[in-house]
C-alpha cells in the first residue's frame, strides 16, 4: 500500500480497485501530509484521480474535503448507503461514479460540485434526485438507471449541455416538456422500463438525438413532431401500447433500426416505407396485412413479423428470409401507367432548374437520363450546389469549372470513369463530394489533394478504385466518409489520421481485421462494418464508447462476441470490449 500511495503522490492518480477494502485507508485522505522518508514534499502532487471500485467499502469519510483537486472519483460496485456532504466541496470534480451501491439518497450538497460533467448513480436505491443537480451547468452525461425514481427534478432544465441521459428501469410516469425544450444537445435518451404514459409533444426539438430508447412503457402514441429528430438512427418502442404510427415517422432520413415489437399496431403506414431501415421489428402486433411498398425498402436486412394475425402472407414467407419476403411484396405493387400527358417534358424540367438556380444557388438535374449537361443551364457562376445524380454522364462539363463558389457536387449513379482531379481544383470551397456508384477507374495517389476542404466524401460502389495507399491525410476536415462495396481488404492506414471524422462506412467489403488504431478516431459517432469477413474486434474499439453511438456489425462471422451481446446493440458491444481492456 505504501508503494502505491507513494506513486500516487508522484502521478496524482490512485487506483485501489479490486482490493477487498472495507474502508478507505486514512492515508488516502491525508494526501500530501503523508509524504514519507526519501520523498521531497515540493515534488509531490495532490490527488486528482481516485478509483475505489469493486471493493466492500461501506462509507466515505467527510475528510474527502481534504482532496480539493480531485477531478475523477469512482467508488462504484461497493456497499455505500449514503454519500458525505463533503462531496459538494470538491469544486474540481468532473466525473463521479457511485453506481452499483445501496445509496438511498444523493445529498443536496452535490449541487456545489459545479464542475461536474459526468455523474453515474445507476443501480442504487434512490427514490428521488436532489433539485440542486440543476446547478451543475456543465453536466453532459447523467446515468440514474435501475433505481426507484418517480420523477426528475424540474431544475434539470438548467442542464442545457446534457448529451446523454439514462433513466432506464425506474418508476417515471412522464418526461417534462420544459426539459425536452432545454436539452437540445441530447444525442442519447434512454427511459425504457418505466411507467411513461406518453412522449412529450415537443420531442422534435431534439434534432441531434441519435438513439431513443423507450421500450417497456405504457406509451399509446408517437407525436407527429418526431420528424424533427432528424439525426435519429435507432428508435426502440417495443412493449408499449401503440395502436398506430404517425405518417411523419417516414421523414426520418437516418433511421436504421426501428423496434416496434409487442404493441397493438393494426397497420404499417405507407409513408413509413420511405425509411432506409436495416432492421424493422413488427413482431407480436395486430397486423393483418402489410403495404406492398415495404418491398421497396431494399436496405432492410431484417424484417420481423412473427406473432401477427397476417392473412395475406404465407407463413413460410413470414418466417423465411427477408429478401424473399421483400421480393414478394414488390411483386404485389401495381404496375405504373405512363402519364406522359401530365408529365413535364425533360426540356421544361431543365429550363426550370436553370431559372431556379439563379435565386436558390442550387442546380438540380438528378434522374433525367442525361448523357451530357446542356450548356444553357449554366446561367449563374454563384451556384453553391450541383446535383447531377442518376444520369448517364461520362464526363463533367467544362462550364462546371466556372462555379468557383461550389460547396456540394453530387455525381452519384453516373458513368464517370476518370477521377475529375483537374476540375475539382476549381472549387476551393467544396465540402461535399458524392461519386458513389460510378465505374471509376483507379483514383490517382494524389487525387484527394484537389479537394482538401472536403467534409463529406462518398466513393461507395466504385470497386477497386482506391489507390494502394490512399492519401486521406490530405482531407484533414473530413467528417463523413462512405466506402461501401469497394473491394477493400485492409483498412487504409492513412484513414486513421482523420481526427474530425464522425461517420465512417466500410460495409460490404472484404475486411478481416480492424486495426487497434481506430481508438484514435475520437470524434466518431457512427461506424459501419456490416457484411465483411471480420471474426474479431480489437478491445481498444471500446475506448470510443463515450462518442460512438452506432456500430453496425451484422453480416460478419464474429466469433469473439456472443450473439446475445451483439443483439443488444452498440452500447452493449462497446461495454463488452471496454471490459476486455480492463481484463488484459
Amino acid at each position: 500500500m505504501d508503494r502505491v500511495l507513494k506513486a500516487a503522490r508522484t502521478s496524482g492518480s490512485l487506483n485501489l480497485s479490486n482490493r477487498s477494502l472495507r474502508e478507505v485507508p486514512n492515508e488516502v485522505y491525508k494526501s500530501l501530509d503523508a509524504v514519507g522518508e526519501g520523498e521531497s514534499w515540493w515534488e509531490a502532487v495532490e490527488l486528482q484521480k481516485l478509483i475505489l471500485a469493486h471493493n466492500n467499502i461501506e462509507s466515505l469519510n467527510e475528510d474527502l474535503r481534504n482532496l480539493p483537486l480531485l477531478s475523477v472519483l469512482n467508488i462504484s460496485h461497493n456497499k455505500l448507503s449514503y454519500l458525505p456532504a463533503a462531496i459538494g466541496e470538491l469544486h474540481m470534480l468532473k466525473s463521479l461514479d457511485v453506481s452499483f451501491n445501496s445509496i438511498l439518497n444523493i445529498p443536496e450538497e452535490i449541487g456545489s460540485a459545479t464542475s461536474l460533467v459526468k455523474f453515474d448513480c445507476s443501480n442504487n436505491q434512490l427514490k428521488d434526485l436532489p433539485s440542486s443537480l440543476g446547478k451543475c451547468l456543465d453536466l453532459s452525461e447523467f446515468k440514474a438507471s435501475n433505481n426507484c425514481i418517480t420523477s426528475l427534478p424540474e431544475d434539470l432544465v438548467n442542464c442545457s449541455k446534457l448529451m446523454k441521459l439514462d433513466v432506464e428501469g425506474n418508476k417515471l410516469t412522464m418526461l417534462s416538456e420544459n426539459m425536452i425544450a432545454s436539452w437540445t444537445m441530447l444525442t442519447e435518451l434512454s427511459a425504457s422500463k418505466n411507467m411513461l404514459g406518453g412522449i412529450p409533444e415537443n420531442i422534435g426539438n431534439l434534432s441531434r438525438l441519435i438513439r431513443l430508447e423507450l421500450h417497456q412503457n405504457r406509451i399509446s402514441s408517437i407525436p407527429s413532431s418526431i420528424m424533427g429528430c432528424s439525426s435519429l438512427v435507432e428508435f426502440y418502442m417495443g412493449n408499449n401500447s401503440l395502436s398506430s404510427l404517425p405518417a411523419e415517422i417516414g421523414a426520418l432520413p437516418h433511421l436504421g433500426t426501428l423496434d416496434l415489437h409487442s404493441n397493438q399496431l393494426k397497420e404499417y403506414p405507407v409513408e413509413a416505407c420511405k425509411l432506409h431501415l436495416s432492421v424493422l421489428d413488427l413482431s407480436n402486433n395486430s397486423l393483418s396485412g402489410l403495404p406492398p411498398e415495404i418491398g421497396m425498402m431494399t436496405s432492410l436486412r431484417k424484417l420481423l413479423l412473427i406473432g401477427n394475425p397476417l392473412r395475406t402472407l404465407r407463413s413460410s414467407l413470414v418466417s423465411g428470409p427477408t429478401p424473399a419476403l421483400l421480393k414478394y411484396l414488390r411483386s404485389r405493387l401495381p404496375v405504373g401507367e405512363d402519364s406522359g400527358a401530365t408529365t413535364a417534358t425533360k426540356e421544361n424540367v431543365i429550363a426550370m432548374a436553370a431559372r431556379m438556380s439563379l435565386s436558390s444557388k442550387e442546380l438540380s438535374l438528378g434522374g433525367l437520363g442525361l448523357s451530357a449537361v446542356p450548356s444553357e443551364v449554366w446561367e449563374s457562376s454563384e451556384i453553391a450546389k450541383v446535383d447531377l445524380s442518376r444520369n448517364s454522364i461520362e464526363e463533367l462539363p467544362i462550364e462546371l469549372s466556372s462555379c468557383v463558389f461550389l460547396e456540394a457536387l453530387i455525381l452519384s449513379r453516373n458513368k464517370i470513369k476518370e477521377w475529375p482531379g483537374a476540375i475539382l481544383k476549381s472549387f476551393p470551397k467544396l465540402s461535399c463530394l458524392k461519386m458513389d456508384n460510378n465505374p471509376l477507374r483507379q483514383i490517382p495517389s494524389d487525387g484527394f489533394q484537389a479537394a482538401s476542404m472536403l467534409q463529406l466524401l462518398d466513393l461507395s460502389g466504385n470497386a477497386g478504385s482506391l489507390p494502394e495507399s490512399p492519401a486521406f491525410s490530405c482531407l484533414p476536415q473530413l467528417q463523413e466518409l462512405y466506402l461501401r462495396r469497394m473491394q477493400i481488404s485492409e483498412v487504409p492506414t492513412d484513414l486513421l489520421s482523420l481526427q474530425q471524422l464522425r461517420v465512417l462506412d466500410l460495409s460490404q467489403n472484404s475486411l478481416q481485421l480492424i486495426p487497434e488504431g481506430f481508438k484514435n478516431l475520437t470524434s466518431l459517432t457512427e461506424l459501419g462494418l456490416s457484411d465483411n469477413n471480420i471474426t474479431t474486434l480489437p478491445p481498444e474499439l471500446g475506448m470510443l464508447e463515450p462518442t460512438l453511438q452506432v456500430l453496425k456489425l451484422d453480416g460478419n462471422p464474429l466469433r469473439s462476441i456472443r450473439r446475445p451481446i451483439l443483439d443488444r446493440g452498440t452500447k452493449a458491444v462497446l461495454k463488452y470490449l471496454k471490459d476486455k481492456i480492463v481484463e488484459q
